[in-house]
């Protein structure tokens, strides 16, 4: 399985290429790789000889995330139709496009990905993984349906379908995670065959039945079906006959061994199948599309297959499993004979069309052959389920007495109109309709070719030759229907007679009410109606749109008006508020306080707060930076007292570069805020604020007494010598443990950067800061200052500072720092290499030598910052962010998790034995993305602010004059 799963995903991705290549032809060598695929489930069919087989490969166990396989029965039959179904629909795109655009080779890829993505579904025993396909087969509908992305149509096709398989999608995932909590397990096999209980299982069982009912378009979730149409025929005729739609089907069977006997399961799936079955078949024929006879026939079809794979009978379970296998054979056939039509005649409209039958004799064979099993006409397989149907849900031990007989009933009359429409698809397509000609559209007909013919030929005729072998085919089924319960009866044997009995009568029956049915309505037009006599789904789903877009205008009308404060008002009431109600609506209630350890913990609480007080009544922006920068030195303080150094030092160094940060910003900006700028309601806010902070040390407290094991954090260090080869635990956490996390935070800190750069230069990033060189060739000097003093005056210790004014330089910081530069790097470098085993690291290593880019800028100006690394910023955050992505590989290939540390161990002859692990160069990674975040700050709110100061000052100066 997972072997054909490779096999398709590879063929996806080279099939845009293969196209490209071989032009249409190409989709011949892409249906080689379904085809293959299909050679596998023959050869693996899950019977007394080979038995269940099952594959798995170990992913993320602790979240039971494992990529388990397994290929029964039921993956088997669906399988069948997903792959040899692809494989010739595959072919008959070689005939349907006319010539091969780069959308058509995307087009062949996404097919193929198609039918991986269903293969992948239809064989997960892992129901999060089985979500993970099924969400793929959304996707990849999505861009399936939208085709023709120049067509309002199409685009609106899509995005329906995209939003309410997707609704479907969501609710079946919080289904997922309720049963797979309750069963302690996410094993699908497990839990059908041990079913828990219970009203959680109940709810459980109704979010996953509404992601099946979505995706195979049962009332309520009908409409986006035959909106659907607007995609290719081909996508139709796949994804829309025989595979995307029927995945709902496949879950509703994989489930109805173990949940049929509930009775919301009932409800849902028998009662709005048989709705679904009788208005998509009333719907039909009130269609002049061929296209839309078609799927609102496949919405009738998947109404009633549901109905069957949901009572929860062993034996109507046998008669779903034929109708399943027989839908996909008749419905692909059909959608791709409209296909042919289309290309044919340049039409649908079965009013424009006249004599076809004369002028295109096999395709109207084809055709007939087709809809004689959909309409359940004898030697099918359509007749054979469908008799099979009649007589096992009559008696069956599933439903009552009175149950099974309207079930029945309403069958027959969903029958009777399957009937009525299949001959208006024949009558509407190839029927003389009294005239003596054939149509203009028919007669200007290009008339197909064999290959485009064949596809739909393969079909058609599998649907009638199966009939005859209805014995050796449910021989094949019936290990599927050894699994759902028979309520004390055998398992019936598939056959194509049974003798003359009631089914054989109601049979009889829907066929004469259909064929009187397509008379009815052929002479009565539309049946009197203007406006479809149930309602519009369509316009129900525009009003919910409207309501939803009126609803989050009116929210975001009020709520985000421009105002800052108005925003931040509501982020804090929300924050207050949504926690409090919780917690005081939750059991907990136990709270214990404790005093201060120490006295000097009082004492740095006394700074903090004094300092929280001084920054809110502080007018001065600088003052006010200052002392918001005192509560976070306090808090490393804390950090220290309590045997943190590690998370001391970080802060410590954060701290440093905010205020810096701070600074850079500030300059640009007045020294005290205006009072026009003042805002009203500083009771509110104050109380607000006050609030905020109340409710951040309740939730700790609560948090702290919630408390009732020995914390995980007392193993942290064992386990971090142990598995991450270090004995400084924050690293090996960073690096190691919770890699993937540290990998996201640092790609969060290349955004913001890039962010940064983006909103100060406006246009374009620049490159690298500018160098002493630059400043040469282009005679900056002259333009940085008056000209009040002479340059060479003064001692030079940085050589950028040459090119600074002299009233802005400062002779005692350009010695420190040219004494300091040197040791911090090195105190950068000690703190990368260390900071696996001692306190440091790559974040801590990176901030230090962040800092000394900060001196080197603050002391000789922005060209000594070009002296100091001319390199562009974004070529650094790009090496960091390669490096620590290659760590990932690179520990796979070295027998450890992605991510984690793989140790490598050698002996040098002056070293002696060197142990390193591979989590080093995760670090270094780390390391260069903070360097280079540094460096792009200063080189957009520094260096880029200082090199149009000049500009602004002599624009500012020419105005005065």
């Amino acid at each position: 399985m997972i072997a054909v799963l490779a096999a398709l995903a590879i063929t996806a991705v080279l099939a845009p290429a293969i196209i490209t290549w071989l032009g249409r032809r190409g989709f011949y060598v892409l249906a080689l790789a379904p085809f293959g695929g299909l050679i596998w489930v023959f050869a693996n069919w899950p019977d007394s000889e080979h038995g269940i087989r099952t594959e798995s490969i170990t992913w993320v166990p602790t979240l039971q995330m494992n990529i388990d396989l397994r290929f029964d029965t039921l993956a088997a039959i669906m399988s069948v139709l997903v792959l040899g179904v692809g494989a010739l629909v595959l072919c008959y795109c070689a005939e349907y496009f006319t010539e091969t655009r780069r959308r058509v080779a995307g087009f062949g890829g996404e097919m193929v990905a198609f039918a991986g993505a269903m293969f992948g579904l239809v064989c997960s025993d892992n129901m999060l993984v089985l979500y993970i396909f099924w969400e793929l087969t959304t996707v990849l509908s999505f861009l399936l349906v939208g085709f023709y992305a120049v067509r309002a149509t199409s685009r609106r096709a899509a995005t329906q379908a995209l939003l309410v398989t997707t609704a479907g999608g969501l609710a079946m995932l919080v289904g997922i995670v309720i049963l797979g909590e309750v069963a302690g397990s996410y094993s699908l096999s497990e839990i059908v065959a041990n079913p828990p209980t219970g009203i959680s299982v109940t709810v459980a069982i109704v979010l996953i039945l509404i992601g099946a009912l979505s995706k195979s378009a049962v009332f309520p979730f009908h409409f986006w079906l035959p909106g659907a149409m607007a995609a290719p025929t081909p996508v139709s005729a796949y994804l829309h006959a025989a595979a995307m739609v029927k995945a709902g089907i496949f879950l509703v069977a994989r489930l109805a061994p173990g949940f049929a006997d509930l009775v919301s399961w009932h409800i849902m799936v028998v009662g709005l199948g048989m709705v679904t079955m009788i208005l998509g078949g009333f719907r039909s024929l009130r269609e002049y599309d061929l296209k839309l006879v078609l799927a609102f026939g496949t919405v009738s079809q998947l109404g009633f297959l549901m109905v069957l794979v949901g009572i929860g009978d062993a034996n109507v379970a046998m008669a779903g499993l034929t109708m399943l296998v027989a839908h996909a054979f008749f419905k692909a056939s059909l959608f791709m004979v409209v296909g042919i039509i289309d290309h044919s005649t340049g039409t649908r409209d079965l009013r424009k069309l006249a004599g076809l039958g004369i002028k295109a004799p096999w395709l109207a064979t084809i055709a007939a052959l087709a809809a004689a099993s959909m309409a359940g006409l004898p030697i099918t397989l359509g007749f054979v389920g469908k008799e099979t149907a009649f007589a096992e849900i009559w008696h069956t031990g599933a439903l009552n007495a009175w149950q099974g007989p309207v079930v029945v009933i309403v069958l027959v009359v969903g029958s009777t109109l399957t009937v009525a429409y299949s001959l208006r698809f024949i009558w509407g397509a190839f029927g003389r309709k009294r005239k003596t000609t054939p149509s203009p559209a028919v007669a200007q007909l290009h008339k197909p070719n064999a290959a485009f013919l064949i596809p739909a030929g393969v079909l058609a005729v599998a649907g009638v030759v199966s009939g005859p072998l209805a014995g050796p085919i449910g021989d094949a089924f019936e290990p599927y229907a050894e699994t759902v319960p028979d309520y004390g009866e055998e398992i019936v044997h598939l056959s194509l007679w049974h003798g003359f009995n009631l089914p054989l009568a109601l049979t009889a029956i829907a066929v004469v009410a259909g064929t009187a049915l397509f008379a009815l309505v052929r002479e009565l037009g539309r049946l009197g109606f203007v406006k479809p006599a149930l309602g519009n789904a369509d316009r129900i789903y525009d009003a919910v749109l409207r309501g939803a877009d009126t609803v989050s205008v009116n929210l975001t009308r009020n709520t985000q008006r421009g105002s800052l404060p108005l925003t931040q008002g509501i982020i804090v009431v929300t924050l207050v508020l949504l926690p409090t109600i919780v917690l005081f609506l939750g059991s907990r209630n136990n709270l214990e306080l404790e005093g201060f350890d120490t006295p000097i913990q009082l004492v740095i609480g006394g700074i903090m707060v004094a300092s929280a007080i001084a920054a809110t009544m502080l007018r001065n922006r600088l003052a006010a930076v200052l002392v918001v920068g005192a509560t976070g030195y306090s808090c490393g303080v804390l950090f220290a007292l309590h045997g943190a150094p590690d998370l001391a030092l970080t802060q410590f160094l954060v701290e440093t570069l905010t205020l810096v940060i701070f600074v850079l910003v500030l300059r640009k900006l007045p020294a005290e805020s205006e009072t026009r700028h003042a805002t009203g309601f500083k009771p509110l806010r104050a109380l607000l604020g006050l609030a905020f902070g109340a409710l951040l040390v309740l939730v700790g407290l609560f948090a702290a007494a919630a408390r009732n094991t020995i914390p995980i954090s007392s193993e942290l260090p064992y386990a971090a010598y142990k598995y991450g080869n270090g004995s400084n635990t924050v690293n090996v956490l960073l690096v190691d443990i919770r890699a993937w996390d540290t990998l996201g935070e640092i790609s969060v800190l290349l955004v913001a950067a890039t962010g940064v750069a983006s909103m100060v230069f406006r246009h374009r990033r620049f490159g690298s800061a500018p160098s002493v060189a630059d400043a040469t060739r282009k005679k900056a000097p002259r333009t940085e200052y008056d000209g009040s003093q002479q340059f060479g005056e003064r001692t030079t210790w940085l050589r950028g500072s040459d090119f600074r004014d002299p009233r802005h330089r400062s002779m005692v910081l350009e010695a420190t720092t040219r004494l300091i530069f040197p040791t911090m790097i090195v105190l950068s470098l000690y703190f990368f290499y260390a900071g696996h085993n001692a306190p440091g690291g790559g974040f801590a290593g990176g901030l230090t030598m962040g800092l000394a880019l900060v001196l080197r800028y603050l002391a000789g100006g922005r060209y000594e910052l070009g002296e100091a690394i001319p390199i562009d910023a974004g070529r650094i955050l790009g090496i960091g962010l390669g490096l620590s992505v290659a760590t990932a590989v690179a520990s796979v290939f070295m027998g450890a998790p992605a991510l984690s540390s793989a140790t490598i161990e050698f002996t040098l002859p002056i070293f002696g034995d060197v142990k390193l692990v591979t989590a080093l160069f995760f670090d270094l990674g780390v390391y260069f993305i903070v360097v280079g975040l540094v460096l792009d700050v200063l080189r957009s709110l520094g260096a880029r602010l200082d090199e149009d100061a000049p500009r602004v000052r002599r624009t500012q100066q020419e105005a005065s004059v």
